[in-house]
This record gives C-alpha cells, sequence and structure tokens, in this order.
C-alpha cells in the first residue's frame, strides 16, 4: 500500500459558531480554556505535595519519581496520536472523552489508598491529558473564524495555559497545607464534571470531512511502551544494580521497543505519527534534541529536587514550600513575556538560546552548591533569580527555532513533537537524575549533597544545550 503522509488529513469543517451566539462561544471559550489550565496544571499540582503523598502511601524514595513521571509520559507518549482524534472522530466526542477520562482518573487518584493505585491513576490522567489538551485548540479554531475573535480568544487560551503551569506549584502548597494531598487531585473533578454537562449542551458535533487517514496506535504504543521500561529500568538501578537481570531486561526490552518504533514510522505506518522527513531538517532533529535536555532540567526535575530540599532539609512546610516557587515563576513569566520577544527583534535566536542556556546553567551550578545549613535566600531564591532568567531568555528562541520554515502540512506534527520531546525529557531526565544521585542516608546532609548533585548534573545538560543551539540555523 503507498504510504500516506499526515497532510493528507483533510481539515475540519469550517468553523461555525455554537448556537446560542456570543453568549454560546463565550461558554465554548471557557470550557476550553478549563480542560486546559487542568491539563498544564497537573503537570506540577503534585510537586509540592509529593513528601506528603510519600509518608502517606510508602513510597520508596527512588519510586516516588513515578506520580509525576507516569503522567508525563503516557502524556508525552501518546499526545500526537491524540492530536489527530479530533480529525477523525470530531471535536466533541473527542473532548467529551478525554475529559471524562481525566476526570474520573483524578478521582480515582484522589482516592487511591496504594502507591500503585496512584501511579496508575496518574498515567490514566496523562492519556486523558494527551486526547484532550489537542482538542481544546480544535475547538477554538472551530468556533472562531480568522480574524479578531480567533485572536483573542487563542490569546485567552495561551495565557490560561501560561497560568496554569505558575499556579500548580503554589495551589499544591495551599491545598496539601489546608487540606490534603489528596485534594491536589480531587480539584479537578468539580470542575470537570461541569465541563462535562455544559460540553454535551454547547459545544458542535464537529466532523473531518473524510477518514481515509489512519491512526498509527501501534506507534504511540510501542513508543510509549519503550519510555515506560526504559524509565523503569533506570529506576531499578536504585535497588538491584545496573547489572541486575531485571534491569538489564527492562533496559533491552525498551531499546527494543524503541527501535521498532523507528522501523514503523519510517517503513509500515500509513500516516506515521512523527514523519522521517521532519528530521532531515537540521533545525527540528537539532532543536528537539535542545528541548529534551531542557525538559530534563525544567519540566519536571527542577521542581521535584527543590519541594523535596526545601521540606526535607530546610524543614518548610507545603504552603511555604509554594511559596518559595513563587519568584521563579514571576522571574521567568516576566522575562519570557516581556525581555524575550523585545530582544529576539534584535538578536538571532542562536544567540539567545546559547546565553539564556548559559545563564541557566550558571544558575543551576550555582544551585547545586546548596547544603544542610544553606539559607532560603543563598539556597534557593538567589540561583532560582538566575535560572529562571535563562530559562526565560532561550525558550521562545528555541521553540520559534523548532517551528519556523517547516511546511504548512507538516506543522501540527513538528509542533506536537516538541511538546512530546519535552514531556519525555522531563520523565526520563528525572529517572536518570534519582538513579544516579539518590541515596540510601536520609540524614539532612547526605540528601543535600544528592540534590546538589542532581543540579550540577543539570547545568552540564544545559551547557548541552548551549552547545547544540551553536549548530542551530542563524535566524532572527
Amino acid at each position: 500500500m503507498a504510504r500516506q503522509e499526515a497532510g493528507n488529513v483533510q481539515p475540519t469543517a469550517a468553523p461555525r459558531p455554537p448556537q446560542g451566539g456570543a453568549g454560546a462561544a463565550r461558554v465554548v471559550l471557557a470550557l476550553a480554556c478549563a480542560a486546559q489550565f487542568m491539563v498544564v496544571l497537573d503537570v506540577s499540582v503534585v510537586n509540592v505535595a509529593l513528601p506528603s503523598i510519600q509518608r502517606s502511601l510508602g513510597f520508596a524514595a527512588a519510586d516516588l519519581q513515578w506520580v509525576a513521571g507516569a503522567y508525563a509520559l503516557m502524556f508525552g507518549g501518546f499526545l500526537l496520536l491524540g492530536g489527530r482524534l479530533a480529525d477523525l472522530y470530531g471535536h466533541k466526542r473527542v473532548f467529551l472523552a478525554g475529559l471524562t477520562l481525566f476526570t474520573a482518573a483524578s478521582l480515582a487518584g484522589g482516592l487511591a489508598n496504594t502507591a500503585g493505585l496512584l501511579v496508575a491513576a496518574r498515567a490514566l490522567q496523562g492519556l486523558g491529558a494527551a486526547v484532550l489538551a489537542p482538542a481544546t485548540l480544535t475547538i477554538l479554531t472551530v468556533t472562531f473564524p480568522e480574524g479578531t475573535r480567533r485572536t483573542r480568544a487563542l490569546a485567552i487560551w495561551t495565557a490560561v495555559g501560561l497560568a496554569g503551569g505558575a499556579a500548580g506549584n503554589l495551589l499544591s502548597g495551599a491545598l496539601t497545607q489546608y487540606l490534603t494531598w489528596r485534594s491536589t487531585l480531587l480539584i479537578n473533578v468539580p470542575i470537570g464534571a461541569v465541563a462535562v454537562s455544559l460540553a454535551a449542551v454547547f459545544l458542535t458535533s464537529g466532523r473531518a470531512t473524510t477518514r481515509t487517514a489512519r491512526l498509527d496506535v501501534g506507534g504511540a504504543v510501542l513508543v510509549t511502551f519503550a519510555l515506560l521500561t526504559l524509565t523503569y529500568g533506570v529506576t531499578t538501578t536504585q535497588t538491584r544494580g545496573w547489572g541486575d537481570a531485571l534491569t538489564v531486561a527492562a533496559l533491552a526490552a525498551g531499546l527494543a521497543a524503541l527501535a521498532a518504533f523507528v522501523v514503523v514510522e519510517a517503513r509500515v505506518a500509513p500516516i506515521p505519527l512523527i514523519s522521517p522527513r521532519l528530521f532531515r531538517t537540521r533545525a527540528i532533529w537539532l532543536g528537539n534534541a535542545a528541548i529534551m535536555l531542557t525538559g530534563a532540567a525544567f519540566q519536571i526535575p527542577l521542581w521535584y529536587f527543590l519541594t523535596l530540599y526545601m521540606q526535607q532539609v530546610l524543614h518548610f512546610g507545603a504552603l511555604q514550600t509554594g511559596l518559595g516557587f513563587l519568584p521563579h515563576t514571576v522571574v521567568m513569566l516576566t522575562v519570557g513575556l516581556c525581555l524575550t520577544p523585545w530582544l529576539m527583534n534584535r538578536l538571532s535566536a542562536r544567540t539567545l538560546i546559547v546565553g539564556g542556556a548559559l545563564i541557566a546553567a550558571a544558575g543551576f551550578a550555582w544551585q547545586s552548591r546548596i547544603t544542610a545549613d544553606s539559607t532560603y535566600l543563598t539556597g534557593v531564591l538567589g540561583p532560582g533569580i538566575l535560572l529562571s532568567v535563562g530559562g526565560g531568555l532561550f525558550n521562545t528562541p528555541l521553540t520559534t527555532t523548532v517551528t519556523s520554515g517547516v511546511p504548512a502540512h507538516d506543522a501540527g506534527a513538528a509542533s506536537g513533537l516538541m511538546n512530546t520531546s519535552k514531556q519525555i525529557g522531563g520523565a526520563l531526565g528525572l529517572a536518570i537524575l534519582i538513579a544516579l544521585t539518590v541515596r540510601q542516608d536520609d540524614s539532612a546532609h547526605a540528601l543535600a549533597a544528592g540534590y546538589g548533585q542532581a543540579f550540577a548534573i543539570t547545568a552540564a545538560a544545559l551547557a548541552g544545550v548551549a552547545a547544540l543551539a551553536f549548530a542551530l540555523p542563524r535566524g532572527r
């Protein structure tokens, strides 16, 4: 059978407003924003609650990462597949399915009484998020015609996504401090239930104009299985060592699944999740390698290790820890939204990526010097401001570089690949850092030394981002 490409999938029907006029359109916008807020929020909302979760459910130190990693791996592994569902089965049906799964998994996670049940619920949340997140954008493009109204709707949707990421740590701290860690997941239940009810009434049943495309389910399953087994194999080194039979088997199975995924995408799948031709563009394959390293620093590991350091070593409460992250968020958003766009009109993207990555690396190098006797000002705030300035400087130019110059029919695939790389980098990077740095000694001095070592490795990873950036195209 002749191979088809993702670009042959016909777009959804022309935008038409929901019945009820402007009022109904505002409800649809609110639905899309609420769903996007929950998806982004749940990447980080459990961060500050991790020590409470560990005490409540008896997680081993090396296994606690799965609370964050299971969500990110399932989200990243199935995100590209989820992006095709709305075109094939209609955005209303897909939105409702993803939102229902996400809400039900949040309820299951909030009620979980064992570590295994919580990790399974977080994985299902990630799967629901992979289906739901792309559908929120499709809903907006179908509801609002091109022009001012769509631009305004997309601006609100983007701002809500940024707010979800920024609010995660603070909300996690407040909920854990005054209620329980379970509330960080259960908060999604009433929001999801109301959103499902409203979506059933207000969303139109849009459908694609053709179903000639096929879903590459096999590719999504292979890449997710590969990531899960590789992460599990790295995790088992903490208790069994690198030469243990189970460790070797898990790593071998992950590598074999990854190789099979490459073959399926290149030769078998009629419409691959990731078209091999994308990797003929230097900016895409180099840029995604840099994004994966960036994810290994900022996506999960930074918040994970700093949360444990502030609560286990500095003895902060949950709310105090959430507030401790506020300067990171404010600085990164301010630099990213205000300073970086101005600089991008005056400097090349490559210059900003290199400079920002090196500044962030310096911040992580400073962060690596933490000890049990450090204070918040010297051990968290000072390095946090520096690494946040660097992250705010280089993230947008890196994203722009990876998605620029891509043909229109590959734009969605390039964007999806970028988001997948970020999620995978965060989850896999966290597993590797824990395997290299977590120690059995739980004294404050030993914990601080291990977390400091993790930040030192992260600084090296960001130096690698700067090195990769030198090979990127020099564009504005």
